[in-house]
């Protein structure tokens, strides 16, 4: 089972995990990715195309399920405002044994930074507004699932 979703909604993480749970999985990993409140920052604003994001979540959902042995696989990405603390993502990914459910779950957030289309826009207690670009670091992570 593979279930992708895109939300301006805060992430139910109790919810979901119910819903991804169901199956009696024999493993699973999870990663749930928050706003950080570093520098002064007061907003997060995600930016979208919501065609292609959900379309570009649901090609590494499938990537990561043909390449591992997962039963069940589901990725939340929220959009639009956010203040620190508030949860981005949510991964959780699951197999028979937790090499393969770990392995997907890192697979797809070192992936998410790059693959998919998502522009970040920071606001700052000074009034400072960025957008944010993928560092070198994170094209690097993402390259070594390549091989």
């Amino acid at each position: 089972m593979i279930r992708v979703a895109v939300t301006t909604d805060a992430i139910d993480i109790p919810a979901e995990l119910d819903i991804h749970d169901a199956g009696g999985h024999g493993a699973s990993a999870s990663f749930i990715g928050r706003v950080r409140g570093d520098g002064g920052l007061v907003e997060l604003f995600l930016e979208h195309h919501p065609a292609l994001t959900e379309a570009g979540l649901a090609e590494l959902a499938h990537v990561a399920a043909d390449r591992w042995a997962l039963s069940a696989l589901t990725l939340v990405h929220r959009v639009g405002a956010m203040v620190p603390g508030d949860s981005i993502v949510l991964v959780l990914a699951s197999s028979a044994h937790r090499a393969e459910a770990l392995s997907a779950t890192e697979f797809l957030i070192d992936r998410l930074k790059t693959d998919v289309m998502l522009w970040k826009r920071e606001t700052f207690a000074d009034g400072r507004v960025e957008w944010v670009e993928p560092r070198e670091s994170d094209h690097g992570r993402a390259e070594r699932w390549d091989t």
